[in-house]
C-alpha cells in the first residue's frame, strides 16, 4: 500500500513577501533562460532562486547554484521568509486553466509519500528517465536538503471519495490565490484537521500511485535516500529523507487531461507529401490528405485511435493522415513489450516511421523537438524550423494505468500533463521533520 502523511510543511511568510503570485515559479524544466531572468526580476524571494538559480562566471566545485540555493533557503529561513507550520497538513491544490479553448478545473493534494524502489511497491512509474536531470537534481537536494518542487501522482478513485472528504472545509476556507505566467490560476488551501487528514490517509492507503510527473525528482529521491542512509543520517523509517513531496490527483479528476506531445523532426532531407506516401506505403494506409495542419488534426480526433498519425511536409505545405494498417509489424520491432506499448502512437511513430521507414526511404537521421499545441506546430512549418511535422493523439489514463500498471514504461515524451505544478506553494525538508 502506498504510505501517504501529512507533514509540516515550509511556506512563504506573505507578509514578508508580498503577492503568492511574485514568488511562485513553474518547476526546472520548463524554465528557459528568459523565463528565468523574468522571475529573477519578480521578487527577490522568488522561488526560482532555489529551483533553478542562475550561473556565475567563476563557478567552481565549492561555491555553485546549488551552493548559492543552499545559501538563499537558510537565509529565507533564519530570516522567517520560509516559516515551517506547525500543524501536520495537507495542502489542498486547485489549477484553473484553458487548453485549445476549453476551461478546467484539476483538484487535488499535496502530501508527503514514501519512497518505494520501482517494482517493489505500490508505485509506478509510467516514463523513462535521463541521467542528465538526475544528477542535477542530486545536486540540488544534496545542497539544500529539500524537496523544492513536487511529483506529480494520480490515484485511481472513480467515485471520488478522497477528494470529497476534502473538500466541505476548503469550501469554507479562503484559499491562497496565484495567477501563473500562462494565465493558469492556482488556488491552494493547509488542511489541519485531524479527522479529515485521518479520513485521507486511510482512503489513500489501499491505492496505488501513478507517476504522471517529475520521474526524475522521484528517483532522485531514491539516490538520495540511498546516499543518507549510507552515510548513517536516517535513524529510522520515520525520518524524512524516507519520503518526497507529492501532489496527488485523482485519475478521474475533470479537470486531469493530457496533452499530445507533436514531434518537428529535422536531420533529414527536404521531403514531400509524394515521397513521403511513398515511404509509409508498405504499412500505412492514406485517410486524409489537406492543405492545412487544422483539418488534419481535426481528422486524428474524430478517429480517436492510436493508430492514426499526421505527417505536415514542409517542402510543399501538405498534410496526410495516415493509418497503420495491420498491427501485427510493431511486434517484430518492439518484441519485448507488451501489445499495450506497442499500439501507442508515440511507439509506432518512432520504432516503425522514424527508426526505420525514414531512414530507409527519405535518408538523413531524424532528431526530433517537442511541442505541445497545434499552433506550434504551424508556426515551425511555417519557420520551415524542421523537414517534417508530425502530429500525435494523446495517450489517455487508461494507457498510463494499463502500461504502468505492468511495470512497463512507456517512450520518451508520451505524455504531458497539462498544467505544470507549481514550485513554492510549500516545500518539504528531507531532514527536519
Amino acid at each position: 500500500m502506498a504510505d501517504i502523511r501529512a507533514f509540516r510543511g515550509f511556506r512563504y511568510d506573505l507578509g514578508k513577501v508580498g503577492s503568492l503570485a511574485d514568488v511562485v515559479c513553474p518547476p526546472y524544466d520548463v524554465i528557459d533562460p528568459a523565463l528565468q531572468q523574468t522571475l529573477y526580476a519578480a521578487s527577490p524571494f522568488n522561488a526560482v532562486r532555489l529551483e533553478l538559480t542562475q550561473e556565475q562566471p567563476g563557478d567552481t566545485d565549492a561555491d555553485n547554484k546549488y551552493t548559492r540555493a543552499a545559501r538563499t533557503l537558510k537565509e529565507w529561513s533564519f530570516g522567517d521568509v520560509l516559516k515551517q507550520d506547525t500543524a501536520r497538513s495537507l495542502y489542498v491544490y486547485e489549477q484553473e486553466f484553458t487548453a485549445e479553448g476549453r476551461t478546467y478545473t484539476r483538484r487535488g493534494f499535496l502530501a508527503r509519500v514514501r519512497l518505494e524502489p520501482f517494482g517493489t511497491g505500490r508505485i509506478f512509474p509510467h516514463e523513462q528517465t535521463l541521467s542528465g536531470p538526475k544528477a542535477d537534481r542530486l545536486k540540488l537536494y544534496q545542497a539544500t536538503g529539500f524537496n523544492i518542487s513536487p511529483v506529480f501522482g494520480l490515484y485511481p478513485d472513480d467515485a471520488g471519495e478522497v477528494f470529497a472528504a476534502l473538500e466541505p472545509l476548503v469550501r469554507t476556507a479562503p484559499p491562497l490565490v496565484a495567477k501563473d505566467h500562462l494565465g493558469v490560476v492556482n488556488r491552494f488551501w493547509p488542511v489541519t484537521d485531524p479527522a479529515v487528514v485521518t479520513k485521507v490517509i486511510g482512503l489513500m492507503g489501499q491505492k496505488p500511485v501513478f507517476i504522471a510527473d517529475g520521474h526524475h525528482r522521484y528517483e532522485t529521491g531514491l539516490k538520495y535516500l540511498e546516499e543518507q542512509t549510507a552515510a548513517g543520517n536516517v535513524q529510522d523509517d520515520e525520518a524524512p529523507a524516507n519520503f518526497c513531496l507529492m501532489m496527488l490527483v485523482g485519475m478521474s479528476d475533470p479537470g486531469l487531461i493530457i496533452l499530445p506531445t507533436h514531434r518537428l523532426v529535422s536531420g533529414i532531407p527536404a521531403v514531400t507529401a509524394e515521397q513521403m506516401k511513398a515511404a509509409v506505403a508498405d504499412h500505412f494506409d492514406v485517410v486524409g490528405e489537406f492543405d492545412s495542419a487544422l483539418p488534419c488534426w481535426e481528422h486524428l480526433q474524430m478517429d480517436g485511435s492510436q493508430s492514426v498519425l499526421g505527417f505536415g511536409t514542409v517542402a510543399d505545405g501538405k498534410w496526410l493522415a495516415v493509418k497503420l494498417r495491420d498491427p501485427a509489424v510493431m511486434a517484430t520491432l518492439a518484441p519485448d513489450q507488451s501489445a499495450e506499448w506497442r499500439g501507442l502512437a508515440v511507439s509506432i511513430l518512432h520504432k516503425l516511421v522514424l527508426d526505420k521507414l525514414i531512414p530507409q526511404h527519405v535518408g538523413g537521421t531524424p532528431a526530433c523537438t517537442y511541442v505541445h499545441l497545434l499552433k506550434e506546430v504551424t508556426d515551425a512549418a511555417a519557420a520551415k524550423a524542421c523537414q517534417l511535422a508530425c502530429l500525435v493523439p494523446p495517450c489517455g489514463m487508461d494507457h498510463v494505468e494499463e502500461i504502468a500498471g505492468n511495470r512497463e514504461k512507456m517512450p520518451p515524451k508520451s505524455t504531458y500533463f497539462y498544467p505544470k505544478i507549481l514550485t513554492g506553494l510549500v516545500l518539504h525538508s528531507l531532514k527536519k521533520d
